[in-house]
């Protein structure tokens, strides 16, 4: 089970299992609704008990589990096959620990990643950001803190292809990404607006002026009128 980890997002209960078990395959729940159904979720944990309480949870929330790893690598070579729409993986796992696997499926484009954790510790907040995590669950957890964070996670993969699709080179992508999170906070803050909502508004307002997300962005931090 992990012992250190990232930055919380989200929140608590599971507890300390036994030594880890070989991959089952997922069962799929019915779903809860059409949503949630149409979300195909990867679990990779090493931790036998945790791995299953959190599929349990998964499905009983209508999300359809379509497959479980017990360590990094075996969690790529499964997202690589199944692609599902988002993976949560653990951060310390053997053969090859969560956050080198995260980086993996983030350079390949598959999927989100939301990372388990334990603790929070500074380097490896900083390591899972550039590893391409989109959002953190703290163990212990509870299943009221799966659905927040799965759509954050979704929400940011999707502002992350919006960007993409509108800025090819990796240096320009990484430095507007940078001020549009600074643009959302504002927005947030004077709109009372959800992250999802502030990206919408960004995007929408630089097709409707026929500017790039860049320029929204720095009109946004340098006090252009929202309202």
């Amino acid at each position: 089970m992990s012992t250190e980890s990232t930055e919380s997002t989200d929140t608590s209960a599971a507890g300390a299992a036994p030594k880890p078990a070989p991959t089952a395959p997922a069962t799929p729940a019915a779903p809860a609704s059409a949503s949630t159904a149409a979300t195909r979720i990867l679990v990779a944990e090493d931790e036998a008990l945790i791995r299953l309480d959190l599929v349990e949870m998964l499905g009983e929330q209508g999300y359809d589990v379509v497959g479980q790893a017990s360590n990094g690598e075996q969690a790529v070579e499964l997202a690589t096959e199944l692609k599902p729409d988002l993976v949560i993986m653990d951060v310390k796992m053997p053969v090859l620990d969560g956050l080198s696997a995260a980086e993996q499926l983030h350079a390949a484009k598959l999927c989100p990643v939301i990372m388990l954790t334990a603790f929070s510790q500074t380097e490896l907040v900083e390591r899972a950001r550039d590893a391409g995590v989109m959002a953190y669950i703290v163990k212990p957890f509870t299943a009221d803190d799966l659905r927040p964070a799965i759509d954050i996670a979704t929400s940011r993969w999707q502002e992350l292809k919006a960007l993409e699709s509108e800025i090819a080179d990796l240096g320009e992508r990484l430095e507007t990404r940078k001020l549009v999170d600074r643009a959302k906070g504002v927005l947030m803050t004077q709109l009372k607006l959800s992250e999802s909502d502030a990206f919408r508004w960004i995007q929408k307002t630089a097709m409707d002026r026929r500017l790039g997300m860049k320029e929204v962005a720095e009109a946004v931090i340098n006090g252009f009128p929202t309202s």
